[in-house]
């Protein structure tokens, strides 16, 4: 994975990556048309405005919308029944999505109508596009979308002048934002409201953000995982390479490599080799268990990218150059996102649940051997006790949120849609699981940084491990009474979330896999 935080600028034609949408949405990278994004944008256009002309029939083009679809609008109410759509479908309620939440939304957005296949106009993407690049955050209410239509209805409002938006922080009418950005609403014209509002856009969005962020703190879960196994005097037996040889998952043994690498040049666990038969599992099985919740999350990020690149209109335009063809099928169906992410909140929370365990073993005198909940003087003080109280709550948390959105199904629209594959909300919980797991982790690595007066050795550690020490050193201190905990808890999860652990251990070791 490279990394979003130096991503200046993203162009949208060639394909989009994970990477490049979390630039986008997180760090306010740019975003431009490729000439073949405009091109094809155009040729689309072109295509719609003749089916027009032809008088042929189109969904939600010529015709009503849903159960709606046999009812034929006329020319003269076309721009109407756009305008309509848009104010009727901004239905959704609740706290507005954030603003990486909101960006990532209309980048994709972007990237689903510039596919050329929405018959949508380029002057209309090129304002959404400066929503992105002034930094001009529609107010999207995040709950009671299904996959679609609700939360992209109120970004698309804005377009138009109407709703509500961020600007430099202040929430104002969209008309207000609107100037004071610098721009102009505009009227839609045939298919533009549903071509904006269709697609697995949200759904996707949110997602792609969580499935980031889950497999950013997979690789630095190796990182922690690592540096509890060095603090609790572990074996690397268990990560010879020959164990996976014979279980040749290539995730587990990628995974047993990073621990390897990440526990190159540590005389802790030289002086380790022979003095038990082994570890518990929550040490031991880090490849295994590492390597299976891995597996889950590449095989969403393949996933992912592919619904990054694609268009999930409805219904789509298509020109073989001898007859046009508007194709009503539903690419707007959310199953694939959806059940992908819902497998990555199972994977997630396990990646927790190991580490809530290893965590367990280092605050636990009776299994480390260190001074209880690491404090020299336990009673008087509670040390790292209740961080582990933290932990269990999380977990419980997320042992909920694992629960998949995309097993449950309301009918919507008279029926129209009597199978609605819900994976809005699978992207949603997704974002609430992985930020758990950052903390979770981030209260490990506490513990491990805190176990290293009790190790009662003067063995080096490895070069990763002194130098993640030396980092959170300069802003973490050792207990030597209780303290307030919650900003260095803060500060560790900001670690694991920027990236910059895993920057820190890949700067030593390469990169992880």
């Amino acid at each position: 994975m490279s990394d979003p935080r130096t991503i200046q600028k993203v162009l949208l034609g060639p394909p989009l990556g994970l990477e490049q949408l979390v630039a986008v949405a997180r760090y306010g990278a740019a975003v431009e048309f490729s000439p073949d994004y405009q091109a094809r944008v155009r040729r689309s256009r072109e295509l719609v405005e003749r089916l027009v002309a032809e008088g042929r029939v189109v969904y939600g083009t010529t015709t009503g919308f849903g159960n709606l679809c046999d009812r034929v609008i006329s020319e003269e109410e076309a721009a109407q029944l756009q305008l309509n759509l848009v104010r009727s479908d901004a239905a959704s309620v609740g706290r507005p999505l954030t603003r990486e939440q909101t960006r990532a939304v209309i980048l994709m957005m972007l990237q689903n109508t510039g596919r050329g296949f929405s018959g949508i106009r380029l002057e209309t993407l090129e304002l959404l596009r400066q929503f992105l690049n002034r930094d001009l955050i529609p107010f999207a209410p995040r709950e009671g979308s299904v996959g679609y239509l609700t939360v992209e209805a109120n970004i698309a409002l804005v377009l138009l002048g109407e709703g509500k938006a961020f600007w430099k922080g202040s929430l104002l009418d969209a008309g207000q934002a609107l100037e004071q950005a610098g721009l102009s609403p505009i009227s839609l014209s045939y298919k533009e409201g549903l071509a904006l509002l269709d697609g697995t856009t949200s759904a996707t969005a949110l997602g792609a953000l969580a499935l980031f962020d889950m497999i950013q703190a997979a690789k630095s879960a190796d990182v922690i995982g690592a540096l509890s196994v060095e603090a609790l005097k572990g074996l690397i037996r268990h990560f010879d390479p020959r164990v996976s040889q014979v279980r040749p998952h290539p995730t587990q043994r990628d995974t047993a490599d990073n621990l390897r690498r990440l526990l190159a040049g540590s005389q802790v666990i030289e002086e380790a080799k022979g003095s038990h038969l082994q570890d518990a599992l929550s040490l031991r099985c880090i490849p295994q268990l590492h390597g299976a919740a891995k597996k889950l999350l590449y095989d969403a990020r393949e996933t992912f990218e592919v619904e990054l690149n694609s268009c999930t209109d409805n219904p789509i335009l298509w020109d073989d150059g001898d007859q046009a063809e508007a194709i009503s099928a539903c690419n707007s169906d959310s199953a694939f996102v959806g059940m992908s992410i819902d497998a990555c909140c199972i994977a997630a929370t396990g990646i927790a649940r190991m580490s809530e365990r290893r965590n367990n073993r280092l605050v636990d005198g009776n299994l480390s051997g260190y001074s209880w909940f690491l404090v020299k003087n336990p009673g008087l003080n509670c040390g790292l006790m209740v961080p582990q109280y933290s932990q269990a709550g999380l977990i419980n948390d997320m042992k909920i949120l694992s629960h998949p959105a995309t097993v449950d199904g309301v009918p919507t629209c008279g029926n129209q849609e009597d199978y609605v594959a819900m994976g809005y909300n699978a992207g949603k919980k997704a974002i609430q699981v992985a930020e758990k797991l950052e903390y979770t982790l981030a209260i490990e690595l506490l513990s491990c940084y805190e176990a290293q007066g009790f190790m009662g050795t003067d063995a080096a550690r490895s070069p990763v491990s002194r130098q993640v020490y030396r980092e959170i050193g300069r802003h973490v201190p050792v207990i030597e009474n209780d303290f307030y905990l919650y900003p260095h808890m803060e500060y560790l999860r900001d670690l694991i979330h920027s990236g910059e652990l895993l920057a820190i251990a890949e700067r030593i070791v390469g990169g992880l896999k």
